[in-house]
């Protein structure tokens, strides 16, 4: 479903059956996590909602596919950006119950805010292969998405900080478990807002 104006793509797609697709020009009230905002100008970005079936990787595995359909000069980091030169390029927002998720994706094409990143790619062609890379890895075993995301991270290995709840940790991104929770100096974490330091 293609439409011009929306408050958000999740809000749309709340409602659909699992298999639907829903892509606006433009987002009135468009969200990233911890409720922050994510405004582009009409047209200037990619805005999609997929409904999926639940899947404990999803985040993950629509991470791994955005990177896959943007090129190999985009990244990720934990847990649901998008980087090119180290910039953030795009978002990920999983809204999951027990018998739905829906995976909303935001990527710069035309337009980015001041410090971040832009595509420079058309919308069309952007989002035909976004579709088929989200068909390929959200039905991929969960060992080969994180397999891949790992390969694909710019935070392992890294010095990060790690904020949760007004709690702050500091330390080096060794890996990321089999739910894809963050180990930071072997501390697990499933939530958060990381920083590279």
């Amino acid at each position: 479903m293609h439409l011009e104006v929306v408050t958000s793509t999740q809000d749309v797609a709340r409602d659909m059956p699992i298999g639907s697709v829903v892509i606006a020009d433009h987002q009135t009230r468009g969200r990233g996590r911890m409720n922050r905002r994510w405004e582009a100008p009409p047209g200037a970005a990619l805005l999609v909602s997929f409904v999926l079936q639940p899947n404990p990787v999803l985040s993950l595995a629509a991470g791994v596919a955005a990177a896959e359909a943007c090129g190999p000069r985009v990244r990720l980091k934990w847990p649901n950006d998008l980087l090119l030169n180290e910039r953030k390029l795009g978002g990920i927002l999983v809204e999951a119950t027990a018998h739905r998720a829906i995976c909303g994706i935001g990527i710069n094409l035309a337009w980015a805010p001041v410090g971040a990143a832009k595509l420079g790619e058309p919308r069309e062609a952007v989002l035909g292969r976004l579709r088929q890379e989200m068909d390929l890895w959200t039905g991929a075993p969960q060992d080969r998405v994180l397999e891949r995301w790992r390969e694909l991270s710019t935070t392992l290995g890294r010095r990060v900080r790690v904020e949760v709840a007004g709690e702050t940790t500091e330390g080096v991104a060794q890996d990321i478990g089999p739910h894809g929770e963050l180990i930071v100096d072997g501390r697990p974490f499933v939530a958060g807002s990381v920083t590279h330091l």
